[in-house]
This record gives C-alpha cells, sequence and structure tokens, in this order.
C-alpha cells in the first residue's frame, strides 16, 4: 500500500481510461482521476477520445500511443498517493516538453515521499537531492546535480552530450 512502480513498458487493463487510473486508488472521486490526469500531462488526450474517461483502450492499452500509457500509468501512480514511488523510464515514450511539466507537477505532488526515478535524461533528476550515476551495474557517481557536474565524470559528459543534442536541461522546479 506503501509503494508504487511504474515502468517503462506499462500495462493497462482492457478496461476504461478512468478505471485503469481508478487501480490505483479504487473508490477515488471523478475529480481526484482527473486531477491526476492533468498532472500527468494526459487530461486532453483523454477529452478527445470518443467517450473521454469512459473509453475502452483496449488489450495492453492497445487503442493509445506509447505516451499516452505512460501518463495514464503516471496518473494511476499519483493517484494512490504512496510514500515510496520507483518510475523506471516511464517517460521514456514522451517529448521533451511535456516530461518537463509531468516532472514539474511530480515535484510538487511527490514531495517529502521517497522517489527513485530512473532516466537517462538529466533535466528530470536536476533538482533531487542525491543522484547515482550507474556504469556497467555499479555506482559510478553520485551527489547534487552540482557536485556531479564538478566531477567532471560520466554524468558531466552525459550532461554535456544532451545540451549538445538539443535536449532541454534547464532545471525543473
Amino acid at each position: 500500500d506503501k509503494i508504487t512502480y511504474t515502468p517503462q513498458d506499462v500495462f493497462l487493463f482492457s478496461d476504461t481510461v478512468k478505471n485503469n487510473i481508478l487501480f490505483g486508488r479504487p473508490g477515488a472521486s471523478d475529480e481526484d482521476v482527473q486531477f491526476y490526469a492533468k498532472a500527468a500531462c494526459v487530461q486532453e488526450d483523454i477529452l478527445g477520445l470518443p467517450k473521454q474517461y469512459e473509453t475502452i483502450v483496449g488489450e495492453r492499452g492497445v487503442m493509445l500511443s506509447g505516451g499516452q500509457k505512460q501518463r495514464i500509468s503516471i496518473a494511476r501512480c499519483l493517484i494512490k498517493n504512496p510514500e515510496i514511488v520507483v518510475l523506471d523510464d516511464c517517460l521514456s515514450a514522451v517529448d521533451a516538453r511535456t516530461e518537463q511539466e509531468i516532472v514539474r507537477n511530480m515535484n510538487q505532488l511527490l514531495s517529502g515521499k521517497t522517489v527513485l526515478f530512473i532516466t537517462h535524461r538529466i533535466f528530470a533528476v536536476m533538482n533531487f537531492d542525491q543522484i547515482y550515476v550507474m556504469d556497467e551495474g555499479r555506482i559510478a557517481e553520485s551527489g547534487t546535480h552540482t557536485e556531479l557536474l564538478e566531477k567532471d565524470g560520466i554524468y558531466a559528459d552525459m550532461y554535456q552530450l544532451q545540451q549538445k543534442e538539443g535536449q532541454p536541461v534547464n532545471a525543473v522546479e
């Protein structure tokens, strides 16, 4: 009850959008479902579906894009209001601008909670208390964003590469 996990490869039930979100907290109000859908930046997509929140998504969410499935899964995670959150590259199918907005919303909603955020995009973790850089299955570096940049190691190299590739790497507050 205190932990939630949101994987990169999302599993949605062959049910309505609403029930897929409610799986995180059965019995939540329609207002809560909509609030967390907005926080996960999927509300507009849902309102564009034929039956909106009552649209059946098909087996494993076949009726939706990868990004829509990931964002519905994030809404399911957030509505649960867990103490510990594991996010395993759950924004990989979302464009960078939408990802920034979702991360900003999650920073507010998950404040004071323990969050394990697995990602390869630097800007998503820049404001975290502690960042661990993994290399070949082991922790290669750890520290805050500033400390890791000062170490001029793997993290700093990734940061520079993402800046050159045009990915936004501004801190998300």
